[in-house]
């Protein structure tokens, strides 16, 4: 059981993928921890997951969940577009789907014309991970499809998830509870835990963290020190036990010596009904200091126009702080992303100087 397994790579959210190394047990336990813990899965299940199995997250959901049960795996070859994904759901009657945030707002965003909407009535959970989900999709998914998504946290490092939302005791917005197993600190950029509501790096302790990163042995040091590996992330906890994501430490942004969470910025403007998905991040002025950016792609029909900028600019003003609010927004056809669907928040900062926007009043 000690043995390696196999290594997957990080999905190069922050730039270059690592090899993380697995061993044989790792599947075992992620299985135990959430299929079986969490899930409640067992042999009667039919498995959907959206994300494919060279990501973490798709090879727990696409095989060894099933497999550690009997239970049944549904695998999709195609493009994860939302007539596909409809069609699947409709035909092979999943209980349990898999997705991503960016694919759930997809999914929202698409309606069948002439009929009734698709049936995910066989559907009892939908998961989703790879990114925060913001508030909005999970309200307007289980209003809709009358199906709650379960959101979770879980790295390429740790195989699977390691903070999850339970059914039934979901606080939308949140990556949900530390899991059984499983042990978090967040601590502050000396190392010493910070107290509930205080944002700081989050740890994780867990024995499906894998052995090391492949020919990367400094990077392995950096990252996994002693029981516990630094996860990257930006977090913090409330009084009941809840965690909720601010953002990659890269991502994080200074602004006023005020410190700004990109996905509290994304989450206000997911919630304008013109808005199918958004990015922020932190974008030097001419006087070098750093201010919010805001990159925008419009539902289908929605027009690119100085007045949709500039409502979707006071929507954002009546929310959130004046020195949180974007001073560039730009609207465009896509965000980029990794294959597995992770938004590449640092290529957006590379290009910020290079792109032609519309700054805000």
């Amino acid at each position: 059981k000690d043995d390696a397994a196999f290594w997957l790579y990080s999905s190069g959210s922050t730039g270059f993928p690592k090899g993380c190394v697995h061993l044989h047990h790792d599947m075992v336990v992620c299985a135990e921890l959430y299929a079986k813990n969490i899930l409640r899965i067992t042999e009667n299940d039919r498995l959907f997951s959206v994300a494919k199995m060279f990501f973490a997250y798709g090879l727990g959901n696409g095989l060894y969940f099933a497999l550690s049960v009997g239970a049944t795996s549904i695998l999709w070859p195609g493009s994860p577009s939302p007539p596909n994904i409809f069609s699947v759901i409709e035909k092979y009657k999943p209980t349990l789907f898999f997705s991503v945030p960016s694919n759930y707002a997809s999914l929202l965003s698409y309606n069948r014309e002439g009929g009734p909407d698709f049936d995910l009535s066989t559907v009892r959970y939908a998961v989703s991970a790879g990114e925060a989900l913001p508030a909005t999709l999970f309200h307007r998914f289980k209003e809709r499809f009358n199906v709650e998504i379960l959101d979770a946290i879980g790295s390429t490092e740790a195989l699977h998830m390691f903070i999850a939302n339970r059914p039934g005791a979901v606080r939308p917005g949140s990556s949900g509870q530390i899991m059984p197993g499983y042990e978090a600190r967040i601590v502050d950029e000396n190392g010493q835990d910070v107290p509930d509501g205080e944002i700081g790096s989050l740890l994780i302790k867990g024995d499906s963290v894998c052995a090391y990163y492949w020919n990367q042995h400094e990077k392995t040091k950096d990252t996994i020190q002693g029981h516990w590996i630094r996860t990257g992330d930006k977090y913090y906890r409330d009084p009941d036990g809840y965690y909720w994501y601010v953002g990659r430490n890269d991502d994080m942004m200074k602004v006023k010596g005020m410190w700004v969470s990109p996905i509290e910025i994304e989450s206000v403007l997911m919630e304008h009904p013109m808005v199918q998905e958004a990015a922020a991040i932190g974008n030097a002025d001419g006087n070098n200091l750093v201010k919010p950016a805001a990159y925008v792609v419009l539902k289908s029909g929605a027009s690119n126009t100085p007045q949709m900028i500039e409502e979707i600019r006071q929507h954002v003003l009546e929310r959130l702080a004046s020195y949180k609010c974007p001073q560039i927004f730009e609207i465009v056809a896509e965000l980029p992303k990794t294959a597995t669907g992770k938004i590449q928040r640092y290529k957006l900062r590379q290009s910020a100087s290079a792109t032609t926007s519309v700054p805000s009043k």
